[in-house]
C-alpha cells in the first residue's frame, strides 16, 4: 500500500501509518498516534472510559454521531449502513 503523508501535525508516522492500514480514519490514527508519542504507547489504551460499540447505540444515536461527522445520507440508512459510515470515515 502506497505510504501517505499525514502532515506535520502527525508526531508517529509509523504508528498512524499502521493505524490507517487498518482501517482506522485519518483523525482516530493520528489522535492515537499523537498520544503514543505523548507517553508510552502502552498506557494510550489504558487512558479514558469506555464506550459501548456501534451495535449497542440506538439508530437516533447512530444518526446524531453521523451528523457530527458529516456523513452523507445518513437519513435513510439503516443501522447496519450507519455502523459501517461511521467505521469507514
Amino acid at each position: 500500500m502506497p505510504r501517505r503523508d499525514p502532515g506535520p501535525s502527525v508526531k508517529d508516522k509509523e504508528l498512524y501509518e499502521s493505524l490507517r492500514d487498518e482501517g482506522n480514519s485519518k483523525e482516530k490514527s493520528a489522535r492515537i498516534a499523537n498520544a503514543a508519542a505523548a507517553s508510552s504507547r502502552s498506557t494510550v489504551g489504558s487512558k479514558g472510559g469506555s464506550s459501548p460499540t456501534y451495535e449497542e447505540w440506538s439508530v437516533a444515536e447512530l444518526r446524531q454521531r453521523a451528523r457530527e461527522v458529516s456523513i452523507e445520507g445518513r437519513s435513510t440508512m439503516r443501522k447496519g449502513e450507519l455502523i459501517s459510515a461511521l467505521r469507514n470515515h
